[in-house]
């Protein structure tokens, strides 16, 4: 197997383009567990960590938060908190502290694994991810068109992820999964939830419920035309609102059986999860009038 270590981010794009069947790898967090059970075995690997440009994060003209695609776990807790509340709690739950110092978001992304804890919050907030290769430059793609089946992606073969695109918070954000034990655990199923006050629109996505992460669309479409007076006034949640709400993110997944849990536990979970992180939402929303 070849090792590739470009130095820079042209370099990486050129050694992307000239070794198809190579893998890139950052924290290699994912990649390496595939390596050691022997899973996967790439014609190449091509090293990120030595790019600087993929550990910068920086805001854009427009407001938006351009997250390059190696900033660290650890990282988007310590320095994006205030800005993309609900990344830094996925983040949180994301291995131990050795794997958030190693672990990328855009690692976590490019796997496309179902169960990626990034992902439900990227689908809430509209996040959007920049590629790019040397023959045909730089595109974007909305995040809720990236992942196309199980682990597998709208990245061409000659692309890399260069960064994610994230609107700052404007309204309270929430993250919870459910796992097998406390800590160090692939997620049974997750959940992802963000207010938008200003647009008086709900971001409501689920996790290792389908083969791909996706939007609960019926329940976040339904959340927002219940809040519709509310968000004014900021008056309590009306009795059972949260309880149809976790009951249309259910009917959104459609899971498996599998070792980590059975196919009517991740939907009874997905109904408690989002009707404790909208409980939770609301209640931060009216803390801040």
């Amino acid at each position: 197997m070849e090792f590739l270590s470009p130095q820079s981010w042209s370099d990486a794009l050129v050694a992307r383009a000239e070794n198809a069947g190579a893998v890139a790898i950052a924290g290699g967090t994912d990649v390496m567990v595939e390596l050691n059970f022997d899973r996967h075995r790439p014609d190449a690997l091509i090293d990120l960590t030595r790019v600087p440009e993929l550990r910068e994060w920086s805001r854009t003209d427009d407001g938006e938060v351009r997250l390059g695609a190696g900033v660290s776990f650890a990282r988007v807790m310590s320095e994006l908190a205030a800005l993309a509340p609900g990344l830094a709690m996925a983040s949180r739950t994301v291995g131990s502290p050795q794997i958030r110092v190693r672990g990328t978001v855009g690692g976590n992304l490019g796997s496309a694994s179902p169960a990626g804890d990034a992902h439900p919050v990227l689908l809430a907030v509209g996040a959007v991810v920049e590629v790019e290769s040397a023959a045909r430059g730089t595109r974007t793609i909305p995040v809720a068109g990236f992942f196309t089946g199980v682990k597998t992606s709208a990245l061409e073969p000659d692309e890399l992820i260069a960064a994610i695109l994230l609107p700052p918070a404007t309204g309270p954000q929430q993250f919870a999964k459910i796992g097998t034990r406390n800590a160090m655990v692939i997620a049974v199923t997750s959940f992802g939830l963000a207010l938008h006050p200003e647009q008086g629109r709900v971001g409501a996505a689920i996790g290792s419920a389908a083969p791909t992460p996706r939007h609960a669309v019926e329940a976040q479409d339904f959340a927002a035309g219940a809040l519709t007076d509310l968000w004014s006034s900021r008056s309590e949640l009306p009795d059972g609102l949260a309880a149809r709400f976790g009951d249309l993110v259910a009917s959104a997944a459609r899971p498996i059986d599998d070792v980590r849990g059975t196919a009517a536990y991740r939907r009874h979970a997905l109904a408690v999860l989002a009707r404790r992180t909208l409980t939770w939402a609301w209640a931060d929303y009216r803390r801040a009038a």
